[in-house]
């Protein structure tokens, strides 16, 4: 009996629960359509650099000895100080030949088949432009199996942005970056693959059922009017003809042309008419194609610039919603209430 009434209560918060989330989640959205015009997202930077130096203290920490830890800490300390000091003097003394620590923006991209990350890409970009110089360097961590023509181009001409203010820009590929995923690595000046990633897909591939025959076993007629000779050459529902199949070839082969030129353009050293075939090769053979220049993780090759540059992680990162932020607040206050509730009369089950 004292299990059922246990039962009912937990019932009887849930359905609260239930009610309250409803309340809250209609005044958020509510509040989000009044402020859909506000900016969405914002840049965050991460020294990168930093974090390598505490991971590192971190380790010598653990293995020397407490006397060695502080030896090396007094001494980096003075270095520190001895860095501040010529600094500053930097600062009295500037002229126009003296230089600075070069810089490494690092860059993520993760496409999907739409290249939706496109968005981020162009907000990043246009803000390492506003301070980067051709002594700095951009580094791209790329990951894509390739996807839509347009949406690849359009990421692609992003990168474009970085070269032709002549400022170096490095592609890492430690996984895939494969037909548009490949275009957009060619933009750079250097591309460093891992070596098994894969590398390459330079061909344009399209695919689309047709319904037409089942349609006509049941009597459904289905019509299509077009204005335009090849508005609408092939389609999932209607009778596909010769005519219009040839003009589908067509417009593909022009695309793969256009791709073909364009990694022409950027890799002028690549044997296109044997690398254009559609095919993907893992970095070791990649490299031997000149489709990449070094085999490399990403992770390592960015510990090599670590002595000579400052390096940044940079990022634009999505506002979440007033909704959502109300959202996963509720569904962790939902969690732990849960699991309270389960405790409570797993105890009362056992005790």
């Amino acid at each position: 009996m004292e299990f059922l009434i246990e039962y009912g209560l937990f019932l009887a918060k849930a359905v609260t629960v239930v009610i309250a989330i409803a309340v809250i989640v209609a005044i958020a959205v509510s509040s989000g359509l009044k402020n859909q015009g506000k900016e969405k997202g914002f840049i965050e930077v991460t020294n990168l650099s930093e974090k390598y130096d505490e991971v590192t203290q971190a380790i010598k920490s653990s293995l020397l000895d407490e006397k060695a830890v502080k030896a090396e800490q007094k001494e980096k300390k003075k270095q520190q100080k001895q860095a501040q000091k010529a600094e500053k003097k930097n600062r009295k003394t500037k002229t126009e030949d003296s230089q600075q620590k070069p810089r490494v923006f690092v860059v993520d991209f993760d496409g999907d088949i739409k290249a939706s990350a496109t968005e981020e890409l162009r907000e990043v970009v246009s803000a390492i432009l506003g301070f980067a110089t051709r002594e700095d360097e951009v580094v791209l961590r790329l990951e894509s199996q390739g996807g839509m023509v347009h949406s690849y181009g359009l990421a692609a001409s992003q990168l474009a942005r970085v070269t032709e203010k002549e400022i170096p820009l490095t592609v890492c590929v430690d996984k895939v970056a494969a037909s548009g995923g490949y275009m957009m690595a060619c933009v750079a000046k250097k591309i460093v693959s891992a070596p098994f990633a894969i590398i390459g897909s330079i061909g344009v591939v399209a695919q689309l059922p047709n319904f037409h025959r089942l349609l006509k076993k049941h009597d459904i007629d289905y019509e299509m009017l077009t204005a335009g000779e090849y508005k609408r050459t092939l389609t999932m529902f209607g009778e596909n003809t010769e005519k219009g199949r040839d003009k589908f070839t067509e417009d593909l082969e022009d695309t793969h042309t256009l791709f073909k030129d364009f990694i022409g353009e950027h890799r002028p050293q690549v044997d296109l008419p044997a690398v254009a075939t559609g095919e993907i090769w893992f970095g070791r053979r990649a490299i031997e194609n000149k489709l990449v220049d070094q085999l490399q993780t990403s992770d390592q090759y960015l510990l090599d610039l670590r002595e000579k540059a400052d390096i940044f992680l940079v990022s634009y990162e999505q506002k979440k919603s007033l909704a959502e932020k109300v959202g996963l607040n509720v569904q962790a206050g939902i969690e732990r209430g849960f699991m309270s509730v389960l405790q409570k009369m797993n105890n009362k089950i056992f005790s």
